[in-house]
């Protein structure tokens, strides 16, 4: 019996890691999956100590983010130079650290499941799942990675609350679903105890529909109008190969990619603005002997040019310090290099080593793309009535970014990424899903080039338009919508998941005192 009672719960948390694939971008891909992914966690929970609860926890959140991050094997072996030996066991390790806050979630859930009332658990154990989430991009920088909500970046219509509460709004009601048919597979609870708990669910539920259904039918209409402001905008994704990317002998050869699929947009279209990836310009275009035929480019076409680059500032000429940055740069026609935006939430052990004196062994990490500054979001960058404000590979999963750009009166956002790193991955589908969140929490139309892919373009209702290939030399134009004002995300919204962790701990503290209570009584 007492292995019984061992095996089981961990099969069980097996179980909602694999359902949690099933259901996400890049894995099963069967979103209704999501409403009940969770139940064997949460139901083991229910009937196992705070030791197994740890355990089972650690165990669901160890396997989901293996199956989710697999493709950190291929950064840190096939680009970044390690070997498997070192890659995989740092995989694990990631993995196992971000299963703490689902562990240290499974012990607080498992008080509000056992000691808690239905209704305070049905609300508390989604709050903290949120609070947990937060917690895990918060903390050491951050590394927010495709939260349970994001698995609904491909069902835009679902997702319309974002603009209230972000992303985290969403996966606050996935949760709540799962809690609630947790509860009522509970024998625990008499039948006439979780009348309330569900009356509440069809509420919360049937508003965020209704909600949703009638922001669908506004924003759609706003899209819609003649008068809105708009702009026609071009991308190009070069598919350009990661391994010979800095090779000087590739350089001109690599432009010359760009060029040629930009050139060819206009015998269809009038793109007012060019989009090309991170780093679509692989060297400082400070010392390249030719930058003549980018300002040609855009004099020749009367339009405008984004693209990243790396990009260099002379601190101090007598102490030689010179400050490297991941940047983008706008080119315009008789201007040149007019506005830039340098990337300020860099890649720790992918753009600077944190505590680089401490961990020499591992500088290999950044020494193909520079070792790089962090920059900060300011003004946004301006082309006629667009006001552009960029996010820069992985920063597009954070959402306070984009907030801010919207705070600064930027009316679109573009992503401006290098995928490659992922390889044939999944993770190229879930940065695009994470992608579409920032398009709905701000109501901004997001244009995202990408040099091996995903590439598109998002509307402010979270729609994919011609999203490319993978791993193809592709490119489109578009006329976006440009958006003004804040929404109630970029206001007050974002923080509702510290709130949900603060309300959830709240519960969890009650809950655990009820058990003294008990036991002392």
């Amino acid at each position: 019996m007492m292995n019984r009672l061992r095996l089981w719960p961990v099969a069980f948390s097996l179980v909602s890691a694999l359902l949690l694939w099933g259901a996400y971008p890049g894995g099963g891909e069967i979103w209704p999956l999501l409403t009940v992914a969770l139940v064997p966690l949460f139901f083991s929970l229910s009937r196992v100590s705070g030791r197994e609860a740890l355990l089972c926890g650690f165990l669901t959140g160890t396997v989901h983010y293996l199956l989710q991050l697999y493709w950190i094997v291929i950064v840190l072996g096939r680009y970044g130079g390690l070997p498997v030996y070192i890659a995989v066991p740092a995989l694990v390790l990631l993995a196992g650290y971000m299963a703490l806050y689902v562990a240290g979630f499974a012990l607080c859930g498992r008080l509000l499941l056992r000691q808690g009332a239905p209704l305070v658990a049905l609300l508390g154990i989604p709050a903290l799942w949120v609070g947990a989430d937060w917690l895990r991009g918060w903390l050491f920088t951050g590394f927010p990675w495709m939260d349970i909500g994001y698995a609904l970046g491909n069902v835009p219509q679902l997702i319309q609350t974002a603009e209230l509460f972000g992303h985290g709004g969403v996966s606050f009601l996935l949760v709540l679903v799962n809690t609630f048919v947790v509860l009522a597979l509970n024998r625990r609870h008499a039948l006439q105890t979780l009348a309330i708990p569900a009356l509440t669910v069809l509420v919360i539920c049937g508003v965020a529909a209704f909600y949703s259904n009638w922001r669908w039918q506004a924003v759609s209409a706003d899209i819609a109008d003649p008068q809105r402001k708009s702009m026609t905008v071009g991308i190009v994704q070069g598919n350009i190969d990661q391994s010979v990317k800095w090779s000087p002998a590739n350089q001109q050869q690599t432009v010359s990619t760009y060029l040629n699929y930009s050139t060819a947009l206009f015998g269809e279209t009038h793109p007012d603005l060019l989009v090309w990836p991170e780093t679509a310009l692989p060297f400082y275009p400070q010392t390249y002997p030719d930058t003549g035929v980018l300002y040609g480019l855009v004099t020749q076409n009367d339009t405008a040019l984004l693209t990243g680059a790396p990009w260099f500032e002379v601190v101090d000429q007598n102490t030689k310090d010179i400050r490297y940055y991941n940047s983008a740069q706008l080119i315009e026609p008789e201007k040149g290099f007019i506005a830039s935006y340098y990337k300020s939430h860099l890649v720790p052990f992918g753009e600077y080593v944190p505590l680089k004196k401490l961990l020499p062994f591992l500088a290999p990490l950044v020494e193909a793309v520079g070792d790089f500054s962090a920059g900060r979001v300011e003004k946004p960058l301006v082309r006629h009535e667009g006001k552009i404000g960029v996010l820069i590979c992985f920063e597009s999963i954070f959402p306070d970014l984009a907030r801010e750009w919207s705070k600064n009166d930027a009316n679109m956002l573009v992503n401006l990424t290098n995928d490659a790193w992922y390889g044939k991955s999944s993770a190229p589908y879930h940065s695009m899903a994470m992608t579409v969140f920032r398009a709905v929490e701000n109501r901004r139309s997001v244009v995202r080039a990408a040099n091996t892919g995903i590439s598109g373009f998002i509307d402010p209702l979270g729609v994919i338009h011609h999203p490319s290939p993978i791993f193809t030399t592709w490119s489109a134009a578009r006329e976006i919508v440009l958006m003004d004002g804040q929404t109630i995300f970029v206001r007050w919204g974002y923080l509702f998941p510290i709130v949900s962790l603060v309300v959830g701990l709240l519960f969890s503290l009650s809950a655990l005192a009820t058990k003294r209570r008990t036991i002392n009584g």
